[in-house]
């Protein structure tokens, strides 16, 4: 049987944490990332994952509520749980687009050699013209520069986690980088860092392929997760690779409650709490690709149709590009409207529905073990939807169940990261 892959994740730029709830927790405060490490650690997940937050969130312009104001630096936060975890893997977000390869090598190899090789690199590209302002190269690139630039600055950035075995001499000549030099950090526990990708378009699929450890995913359904394994599992081959050699691990949220039918009736209240009337009409907005800010949110869908196109409400955001044809998404939302009569928020709701697994401990530990063994994942990146304490009753109630079952560690059984996730030393 497989073992299945966990992960933690906690939750930045988002809509998923539920903010009134009163055991809602500081998104600053050390002693927040500390909680939710040491439950992680506890429960003997692979690893603790933050995303990066190099942006306020805005659309048309504008800073809106799916937000986090003040998210510590990544390397601040991760170095400082090296020092209160001993065995959790520690997965930061870095992006590729505005960042250099020589400084993120060396941040990362001085996280792996601080951590004893728990160290792992989301390496991801960013999409919004917005956050280009923040930097000196500013500016915006399209999707396939993005990619292109992301594959050339892992490999530069391999070069430099090699280089100390070669003498510490590297170079590196590309269309976008020409560095030379000396790096002066000695090869890290692990060789390199882990190596995580979280792209779902052709480009970002055929990166991990060629390069990633592993690959987080939206589908977390049997039907589409099989779809997506297949997929990407499949185009490893041609890289002279092994299916065990890159994890599938889609997100998935969870609702727990001692009976199904309790958490069901939670998993409605928390979808409520998460979507505001803002929240449903920005959503709406990257449907439609449009300012909708005059609409109510309590009332019917526009009847104008979706402008065609990237740029009106967030120049190259995913979530925008993600409906391939606005029009037809549009035709489908309004016909589900307009049979169920729901309102602009209520739609949103239904359309976004947050939670993967709901129900009690066994029935939430057996659908996940039911996915892993039929291969739509290797196991999940989980997002509580209460921060830092969120993880608490799934580590006490569900990873029992899933050790009961033989699918999953009891203890962790070597000290580094590529350890849990059963990869090798490069």
């Amino acid at each position: 049987m497989k073992q299945i892959h966990l992960a933690a994740h906690f939750p930045g730029v988002n809509n998923t944490t539920v903010w009134s709830d009163p055991q809602a927790g500081s998104h600053i405060e050390f002693s927040s990332f500390a909680h939710f490490a040491r439950t992680a650690e506890r429960a003997k997940f692979d690893f603790f994952f933050l995303a990066e937050g190099l942006r306020l969130r805005e659309q048309n312009g504008l800073i809106h509520d799916l937000d986090v104001v003040g998210r510590p630096d990544t390397f601040t936060v991760l170095a400082g749980l090296a020092a209160v975890t001993t065995h959790l893997g520690l997965a930061g977000t870095i992006n590729s687009t505005f960042n250099e390869p020589f400084e993120v090598a060396r941040q990362f190899t001085s996280l792996d050699h601080l951590s004893g090789g728990r160290a792992a690199w989301n390496v991801v590209t960013s999409w919004d013209a917005f956050t280009g302002e923040n930097f000196r190269r500013g500016g915006y690139l399209p999707e396939d520069r993005r990619y292109a630039r992301a594959k050339q600055f892992l490999d530069a950035a391999t070069v430099l986690f090699d280089s100390w075995q070669q003498g510490g001499d590297f170079a590196h000549r590309d269309d976008f980088f020409d560095i030379s030099g000396r790096f002066d950090l000695p090869r890290s526990p692990q060789g390199r860092p882990v190596i995580l990708q979280a792209g779902d378009s052709d480009e970002g699929r055929e990166f991990a392929a060629a390069k990633a450890d592993a690959i987080f995913s939206r589908h977390a359904t049997l039907a589409e997760g099989k779809a997506f394994y297949a997929d990407v599992k499949g185009r490893l081959e041609r890289y002279g690779r092994t299916p065990d050699q890159l994890k599938v691990l889609p997100a998935a949220t969870f609702v727990l409650a001692d009976t199904d039918a309790e958490a069901q009736e939670l998993a409605h209240e928390v979808r409520r709490q998460q979507v505001s009337g803002q929240t449903a009409i920005k959503f709406l907005e990257q449907v439609w690709n449009r300012d909708l800010s005059a609409y109510d949110p309590d009332g019917p869908l526009p009847e104008v149709d979706p402008v065609a196109g990237e740029h009106t409400v967030a120049r190259g955001r995913a979530s925008v590009r993600s409906h391939r044809d606005p029009a037809a998404t549009a035709r489908e939302w309004r016909e589900l409207a307009a049979a169920k009569k729901l309102s602009i928020r209520d739609l949103v709701i239904e359309r976004t529905a947050r939670q993967t697994f709901i129900g009690s401990p066994a029935t939430v530990a057996g659908r996940i073990d039911e996915l892993v063994q039929a291969d739509a994942s290797d196991g999940f990146i989980l997002v509580p939807h209460v921060t830092p304490g969120g993880f608490d009753v799934f580590a006490d109630t569900v990873v029992p169940l899933l050790q009961e079952r033989g699918v999953y560690r009891t203890d962790y059984t070597g000290p580094t990261l590529r350890d849990h996730l059963g990869l090798t030393r490069p």
